[in-house]
């Protein structure tokens, strides 16, 4: 049984209430991880700022 076999059966299984539940933890998961790309490109942005003004040149 695959990672995603076994998570829809286990989802299938709970009640309403915390289906509702994991679908908010997996839309914070996924926005968590959002944040840290955003942060992540910044940091880049920063750390080359000089270089990346001169080739907009």
């Amino acid at each position: 049984m695959t990672l995603a076999e076994k998570l829809l059966k286990d989802f299938e299984q709970l009640t309403e209430e915390k289906k509702k539940e994991v679908i908010e933890f997996v839309e914070f998961i996924k926005s968590k991880e959002q944040r840290e790309i955003e942060t992540l490109m910044e940091t880049v942005i920063n750390e080359n700022r000089e270089a990346l003004e001169e080739l907009a040149k």
